[in-house]
């Protein structure tokens, strides 16, 4: 397999690891909620993770941060994990997947 191949691979990995994580204040994964602003995999395999909160002052901030680094820590091909967390731009409703509107009932 080319190496490119692996890279796809394994970051389709790490996407299906964070729908496995939710925040515990809303019954919808981070990724389907527009939490997830970049995956990014170096080839040290590192797996650089951009990410927001849906409010700056979340109460879970630490352990939202620790499931994901957990969770992608454990995809097959990843040695080491780094998350970005941004504030800019900041979340809103319309960043949620046609998944997580229709969970949340606003479809």
């Amino acid at each position: 397999m080319s190496e490119s191949l692996d890279f796809l691979e394994t970051e389709g990995k790490i996407v299906e690891a964070l729908k496995k994580v939710y925040d515990p204040e809303i019954p919808v994964n981070i990724y389907d909620l527009g939490l997830i602003y970049e995956i990014d995999l170096t080839d040290d395999r590192e797996a650089r993770i951009t990410m927001t909160l849906t409010a700056p002052n979340c109460p879970v901030v630490d352990i939202l941060l620790m499931d994901v680094e957990n969770a992608v820590g454990a995809v097959e091909g990843v040695e080491k994990v780094h998350i970005n967390l941004v504030f800019d731009p900041p979340w809103d409703k319309s960043m949620l997947s046609e998944e997580a509107k229709l969970e949340l009932g606003l479809l």
